[in-house]
């Protein structure tokens, strides 16, 4: 089940505004830096996050988070600059900002055409997605990372897709955040740190570190 619209809704808004923030500014060389994104500078990883946005505002949702996709999205900003990039996302955010806000209920436990999963998912989804790839570009830089509300969409959203593969049960305890079930709960107990949750289960920390294989990954094939 994914977060309340009440919630998700305000927290993606913020967390692209932090985004903009986080590059605004970016010297050519920290636009160059390379990220734990294989492949992937802190330009590279900005791109994406901001063409995904400008992507969904103008409804091209087909085939949206694949590889083919995302490599479009960098393509198509290659050699642009934090600052053209931050204009870009801005204005993404508000016109996604007014899209949101004409969803009701029923509109956000509905399906989106040509998307799996509903309105609420697809959010959530973002929101996860900026948190993360804000922390790959920190971890890039040397700076640290920001424990923020994006926690939140990330245990949300990673249980959903474990729970949608069929990973567990299992209840993960997140400290603060709570325990989030997964397929249902029960069965295995996991305690782990909110953030290397996220990182162990995108693909960016060695599962092992949490007692996990590498089945967690919700990246892994």
């Amino acid at each position: 089940m994914t977060l309340s619209r009440t919630v998700a809704v305000p927290g993606m808004l913020a967390e692209y505004e932090a985004f903009g923030e986080l590059i605004d500014g970016l010297s050519a060389q920290q636009w160059a830096k390379p990220t734990r994104c294989s492949g992937w500078t802190v330009a590279d990883v900005a791109a994406h996050v901001v063409g995904q946005l400008t992507d969904v505002v103008q409804l091209r949702l087909e085939g949206l988070g694949s590889p083919e996709v995302t490599d479009r999205e960098v393509a198509e900003r290659k050699g642009r600059t934090p600052a053209e990039l931050v204009d870009e996302l801005r204005a993404g955010a508000k016109a996604g900002a007014e899209m949101a806000a004409a969803f009701d209920d029923a509109a956000w436990d509905g399906p989106i055409d040509g998307v799996d999963g509903t309105v609420g998912f697809g959010i959530e989804a973002l929101w996860f997605d900026t948190y993360v790839h804000a922390d790959d570009i920190r971890h890039a830089l040397g700076l640290p990372s920001v424990e923020g509300d994006g926690l939140i969409a990330s245990a949300s959203h990673l249980t959903q897709i474990l729970t949608d593969r069929g990973w567990g049960p299992a209840d993960v305890r997140l400290g603060r955040l709570g325990t989030f079930p997964v397929s249902g709960g029960g069965g295995r107990t996991i305690d782990a740190d909110p953030l290397e949750f996220a990182l162990a289960a995108s693909g960016r920390l060695e599962p092992s570190r949490l007692g996990l294989d590498d089945s967690v990954n919700v990246y892994a094939p």
